[in-house]
């Protein structure tokens, strides 16, 4: 008994450990997604250029960050996945420090696309964790836990950032940056053990090729596309059209060769299984039709005189994005707790109706009430931030298959990129396009599309396979099969 006992205090130990290295890490590159936001214009006065030159530094860091989810928990099933998270920290702290040091926008280039090497954080994380906890209860809590850091250090990454950027500068920002990537490194290096599956392996590196520049065209045409909102280039138009066409053809090209290559990036039976492609759809259309409207469209409109509140941009953060992204914080380690007693997919089934019904209240509602608006976004950080969010990511690592644990969560990371650029693109052309029905009627119109489209998503995560092997019976805790979670 005194031994069980020991093993269990060992076990619970080794899992703390775990949990610190792996949340640490996940801080680090929240961090360098949400830590810039608020510094965005004293970067723009302090590197002497515009705020477009760096808005497109932090579509690049995303742009890169979606790409190198591609293929970087697939090479950590090959060469460790602990050398590659260990790797990623250091390569975004020496990002950091690059930018810190930027003499010149160029430089902060440079800086922010290496920095986009962390894009596969948080999927890899969730693979380490799932070898290291069997128990689907545990796993399920402790995946929620790391999912919800995933969306918002609880608004204290933006608050920080503000404040570094207003009393030290935007420079202060990146080298705590680059501080934290050090200590991330080191407490991943020290405090977790390595797990390679696939050792032996040849990485396929012209399907990677293919799979990236398919990908990476695909999300600069939505970037090009989404320039001809409300002012028509047809230069823009053209070049949109030609990188979906070579989006096109890399993809066709990334097909042809998983199907003859010996030891592919993925096979081609699991891209054709609905455990692949039904949450990927799941994933663009969820984020394609909410993504806009809680970072965009409803802070737009509070803000607005008319048809809106007037609503200051403080204000506004207090009453909208805060609550939203406290709430998802809260929420995510409860979602992730049930999801495995519950279903995997009826919990995201039941985030999924819940963000109808929030976008009803806003669009019913909320846009003559600010109350019912703050009610209705509070609703989507439960539903969404908190539920659908956490399901889809989670449903990434315990869907993927036993062979390749590396592929879904990879190929998972950039659907919500893809969702996003979607979200951007279709949201506000609707909003454009009806300016005709009057201010409010553009509103109305672009919140009920974002509904329809959720409402698609929906119907797309009932073709979502029960992952059986994450969930536990109703006699107690079935361990994660151990072949699954290697």
């Amino acid at each position: 008994m005194s031994t069980v006992l020991a093993d269990t205090k060992t076990a619970r130990g080794g899992t703390t450990a775990l949990m610190v290295a792996l949340l640490t890490a996940c801080v680090a590159f929240q961090l360098n997604a949400s830590m810039l936001s608020p510094a965005l214009v004293t970067m723009g006065e302090e590197l002497q250029t515009d705020q477009a030159s760096i808005g497109l530094s932090q579509t690049w860091f995303f742009t890169t960050a979606a790409l190198f989810s591609l293929f970087l928990p697939r090479l950590s099933d090959v060469v460790g996945r602990k050398r590659i998270l260990v790797g990623m920290m250091l390569l975004t702290a020496a990002g950091s420090v690059i930018a810190a040091l930027a003499p010149d926008i160029t430089w902060l280039f440079v800086g922010r696309i290496i920095q986009g090497v962390s894009g596969p954080t948080v999927p890899l994380c969730l693979i380490m964790l799932r070898t290291a906890v069997p128990n689907p209860k545990s796993y399920g809590t402790m995946m929620g836990v790391i999912l919800a850091v995933n969306g918002g250090v609880a608004g204290v990454d933006s608050f920080l950032g503000g404040y570094l950027a207003e009393h030290h500068g935007f420079r202060s920002i990146f080298w705590f940056m680059a501080v934290l990537g050090v200590i991330a490194a080191l407490l991943v290096a020290r405090l977790t053990r390595e797990s390679k599956p696939q050792a032996g392996t040849t990485m396929d590196w012209v399907g990677v090729f293919f799979i990236v520049v398919a990908v990476g065209t695909a999300l600069t045409a939505l970037n090009e596309a989404a320039k001809l909102v409300g002012a028509f280039d047809a230069g823009t138009l053209v070049l949109a059209v030609v990188l979906l066409a070579v989006s096109a053809a890399a993809f066709a090209a990334f097909w042809a060769t998983e199907k003859r290559t010996k030891q592919p990036m993925v096979e081609i039976v699991h891209l054709r299984q609905r455990a692949t492609w039904a949450p990927l759809l799941t994933t663009v259309l969820t984020m394609t039709g909410i993504f806009a409207v809680i970072n965009g469209i409803v802070p737009a409109y509070v803000q607005a005189a008319e048809p809106g509140f007037g609503v200051g941009p403080t204000e506004m953060a207090l009453l909208i994005l805060t609550p939203y992204a406290l709430l998802g914080w809260i929420f995510g380690p409860i979602s992730g707790r049930l999801a495995p007693v519950f279903g995997y997919t009826t919990v995201l089934r039941i985030g999924m109706v819940g963000s109808l019904v929030a976008l009803g209240i806003i669009v019913l509602f909320g846009l003559d009430s600010l109350p019912l608006m703050v009610a209705g976004t509070a609703l989507l950080g439960i539903m969404y931030a908190g539920t659908a969010n956490i399901m889809l990511n989670g449903l990434g690592v315990v869907l993927s298959p036993p062979g390749n644990p590396g592929f879904l969560p990879g190929m998972n990371a950039g659907a919500f990129n893809l969702g996003a650029g979607l979200s951007f693109l279709v949201l506000p052309a609707v909003l454009v396009g009806t300016s005709a029905l009057g201010d409010r009627g553009s509103y109305f119109t672009v919140v009920i599309v974002g509904l329809v489209i959720t409402a698609a998503a929906f119907a797309a995560s009932l073709l979502i396979p029960k992952p059986v092997e994450a969930e536990v019976q109703e006699e107690g805790s079935k361990p994660i099969d151990a072949g699954a979670a290697r």
